[in-house]
């Protein structure tokens, strides 16, 4: 593949330097943009990738899915011998807390080699990289077999139906594709290196539960033994405590094998010996995230119960993140939390609203992009190994690959401490790794979508 790929005509080389400075300012100007979902208001973001295009001749339109909740879609045609690649990211963000910044959350402060502001990682910066890379495309007429799709939606934080469902229901026609390259992977910097550059395949499934603790309502002089706030405590203690078997897929087996080969020594050989329970405790404690790639997961997240010092309220309530791994028998799995919990005074039940992405297939190793991937990876990242991932959180790839869509998850190169910061106070970018990001991108684009190679 590389051979080929260095065998075709070169299209014209971008200066990814000046490309990185712009794709800096498309970034700040979008965190400067105050999406927090709710309410979104993405339509002031998407009216801005708007002009930004309309200044370059690129046509856009502005699908708004309730007042406000826009997302915009641009396209650029290719000769049609191959279906659509669609790039895409979302314009809203989650909330703050604005007290425990240290910085203004949309001011876009650059400090220190970073971009700080809410969305700069999740996800303005895919978007910026992607706008890039479009308009890199458009400049310099890079011939193309495929129509490559620009979309920046809106409502990806938990509220879909104004993002990526409305537009698979009601406007499939405008981004109908065979591949897209989304968020949702691991670019792992360590010592100032890029590592591993990890491209999500498949993603763990939101299946949020409530545990509901019933009895009788009191005052609190007179303790009761049908307390609630009891019964809850004791049941989340439980849940808290109890950890789900692990299971492993195709996505994960490869990732672990192909992880251990970059690690240290004792990671490798935690990485070789997931079935040992000492490694799979280690894990817990240091490795968070690779722990929750083995198993369906459960965080308690909230708790509700009474209204004042001097009453037992007459009942309590718990909220559960579950993530579970796409194959979960969800019924199943409530089953044995129910006989872990042992408590005839707590239910187990849905989440009342949950968001109830679709459980689909991974998407494959073998296919045309994901081996372009590779190819680009080696060429941006010569030090780093590409890794199939699973995504522990959730993105609206599940929604496009129920479509049939082969959708790859990517990120910015990030530290573990950039990592740590998404859906955290003080969110930042590393800027130094926008310009081989927007490289590696392109790349990849030219070679699936583009009758000729990438410059160099």
């Amino acid at each position: 593949m590389a051979g080929l790929f260095c065998e075709r005509a070169l299209a014209a080389a971008p200066d990814f330097k000046q490309a990185r400075a712009e794709a800096e300012k498309i970034l700040a100007d979008l965190v400067h943009i105050d999406t927090t979902n709710p309410p979104g208001n993405e339509t002031k973001a998407a009216e801005s990738i708007r002009d930004l295009l309309a200044k370059e001749g690129i046509t856009s339109q502005i699908f708004e899915s309730a007042p406000s909740r826009g997302t915009l879609v641009a396209r650029l045609k290719g000769n049609g011998s191959k279906r659509p690649l669609l790039l895409l990211g979302h314009l809203d963000t989650v909330g703050i807390e604005r007290d425990k910044w240290t910085v203004d959350p949309f001011a876009a402060l650059i400090q220190d080699g970073y971009l700080y502001g809410r969305g700069a990682s999740d996800d303005k910066g895919m978007d910026a990289a992607n706008i890039e890379v479009f308009l890199l495309l458009h400049r310099l007429k890079v011939p193309l077999q495929r129509d490559v799709i620009l979309m920046a939606e809106a409502g990806e934080e938990g509220t879909s139906q104004y993002g990526v469902d409305f537009m698979v229901e009601k406007h499939w026609d405008a981004i109908d594709c065979e591949y897209a390259l989304n968020e949702g992977g691991e670019t792992d910097v360590v010592d100032g290196k890029v590592v591993s550059v990890g491209v999500a395949t498949t993603e763990k499934v939101p299946r949020g539960l409530r545990l509901v603790a019933r009895g009788s309502s009191g005052h609190g002089s007179m303790p009761r033994l049908d307390n609630p706030v009891v019964h809850l405590a004791a049941a989340v203690a439980k849940v808290g405590a109890w950890l789900p078997p692990m299971r492993l897929n195709d996505t994960t087996r490869n990732y672990f094998q192909k992880l251990a080969t970059i690690s240290s020594a004792d990671d490798a050989r935690l990485y070789t010996h997931l079935d040992d329970p000492k490694t799979q405790q280690a894990l817990r404690e240091t490795h968070i995230r690779q722990s929750s790639m083995l198993r369906t997961s459960i965080s308690p997240t909230i708790i509700k119960g009474g209204f004042r010092e001097n009453v037992i309220p007459a009942d309590a309530e718990a909220t559960l993140d579950v993530r579970a791994l796409p194959d979960e028998d969800m019924p199943a799995f409530i089953g044995t939390l129910k006989k872990l919990i042992d408590d005839p005074a707590v239910e187990v039940l849905p989440l009342e609203g949950g968001q109830a992405r679709p459980v689909t297939p991974p998407s494959r190793l073998d296919t045309e992009l994901f081996k372009a991937l590779e190819t680009a990876q080696k060429r941006r990242f010569p030090t780093a190994i590409t890794l199939p991932i699973m995504v522990t959180g959730a993105t609206d790839s599940a929604q496009l690959r129920a479509k049939g869509v082969q959708a790859y998850g990517l990120s910015l190169p990030a530290t573990e401490e950039d990592t740590h910061r998404v859906h955290g106070n003080d969110e930042r970018l590393r800027l130094e790794g926008l310009e081989p990001f927007v490289a590696m991108v392109y790349d990849t684009v030219v070679q699936v979508a583009g009758t000729g190679a990438a410059g160099r």
